[in-house]
């Protein structure tokens, strides 16, 4: 496998509405290497989650190269994991029948490959509920978990926590911290919230919205596990929200 897990290079995407042209993204260069936490953050409109739906073989219509491992992303494709802002769990399934999703669970290796994740996302005990039964937080674990069951080379995770509150969601920052550390799986994560991408990231990509391109890439040199009081969080807080003010001509060269 190569250093690089994605590279992106003049990556331009183009909305035709009303006989007009919206330039969503334009000009975007950058790669992500293997086993790295990058957060892509913006006001929104952007292309954030434009962006991360083409990583993803989501949407082909764009000009420009996205390859993951030197291969061109055509289509979805296992290679790729994606977890949306809802869980969008089956409500007939248990947890163990989500993270199986298609895999058959009469199968003893999914068997166990499920009990590693279910193990994985702190979920023991709740194999046999059903979406009702557990919580938002508990579902979005379910979701990162079967994902993960595919054990894809990156994980893009779009908003994932936007709808929860404030003490589940930062309780589920920690626990992707968790799993990121232990499987070593090259994460791209779309928000809003500046705390979580400082928080959880290798380096933090700030977008500008007109047209969307790259302003500024900030690298995170904390340790982990991260003291969201300290004035070293304090003062990447204020590098990162005077990168989404600052009004000068977006860099369109930027690369991670």
């Amino acid at each position: 496998m190569t250093e690089a897990a994605l590279k992106i290079q003049q990556l331009n995407k183009i909305f035709h509405t009303n006989n007009q042209q919206n330039h969503v993204l334009k000009n975007i260069d950058f790669t992500l290497k293997n086993q790295e936490f990058v957060s892509i953050i913006g006001p929104s409109g952007c292309g954030k989650s434009t962006l991360l739906k083409i990583v993803a073989g989501l949407d082909t219509d764009y000009k420009g190269y996205v390859a993951l491992n030197d291969q061109k992303v055509t289509k979805p494709s296992k290679e790729k994991g994606f977890i949306f802002q809802e869980h969008r769990l089956f409500p007939w399934a248990t947890v163990e029948g989500n993270i199986a999703a298609d895999l058959s669970l009469k199968d003893k290796e999914v068997q166990q490959r499920v009990a590693d994740m279910i193990k994985l996302v702190r979920l023991t005990g709740f194999e046999k509920a059903y979406p009702k039964q557990i919580s938002g937080g508990m579902s979005q674990r379910v979701a990162i978990a079967r994902a993960l069951l595919r054990k894809p080379d990156i994980l893009l995770l779009d908003e994932p926590f936007g709808a929860l509150d404030a003490f589940t969601r930062n309780h589920l920052q920690e626990s992707l911290l968790d799993i990121w550390r232990e499987n070593k799986t090259s994460m791209l994560l779309v928000t809003h919230d500046i705390d979580e991408a400082i928080f959880l990231s290798n380096r933090v990509v700030v977008m500008d919205a007109k047209p969307g391109r790259i302003k500024q890439i900030i690298s995170i040199d904390l340790p982990f596990p991260r003291n969201r009081t300290s004035a070293s969080f304090q003062e990447l807080r204020t590098l990162i929200i005077n990168a989404l003010n600052h009004e000068d001509q977006a860099v369109d060269d930027w690369s991670i």
